[in-house]
Parts: structure tokens; C-alpha cells; sequence
């Protein structure tokens, strides 16, 4: 038995269609480039949180290759 019919049966109003998001009405950054002003807003905010990941990746593997692997023993510094 289909959704539609099993909603009939038991008394239940159709299902709403599915919403489709708003298309973006903002300025594009130039005529000539599919991309609008919204697009690149998000595209910077993105890539600076993965900048600031990375930095952050960065000084915690730092941290491990020198202190916390020397400390438990897992390895040891060569200018040690």
C-alpha cells in the first residue's frame, strides 16, 4: 500500500510537499561569475575555520613530537 493511500485510509491529511530552499537572490561579484556575494561570504567563513583547524592540528602535533612523545618515552629528541 502507497503512503497516499495508507493516509486516506487511517484518516490523515496528505503529505505537504517537500520545501525547496530559497534561491539565492543575492548580487553576483561580477556578471561575467556564477558566484554571488553569499556564495563567497560562505566560502571565506569556511575556509578560514579549516585555516584555524589546521593551525590548531599543527600545534598539537608540535606539542606531541616534543614533549608528550619524549615524556612517555616513545621516542627521543635527536637535539636532546
Amino acid at each position: 500500500m502507497g503512503e497516499a493511500r495508507r493516509r486516506e485510509s487511517q484518516g490523515l491529511p496528505p503529505r505537504a510537499p517537500k520545501r525547496t530552499a530559497a534561491p539565492d537572490t543575492s548580487p553576483r561579484l561580477a556578471p561575467w561569475l556564477p558566484l554571488t556575494r553569499n556564495q563567497a561570504n560562505r566560502f571565506v567563513s569556511l575556509t578560514t575555520r579549516g585555516a584555524w583547524v589546521g593551525i590548531g592540528a599543527l600545534v598539537l602535533f608540535w606539542l606531541t613530537v616534543r614533549f608528550i612523545g619524549p615524556g612517555l618515552g616513545w621516542w627521543a629528541l635527536a637535539d636532546g
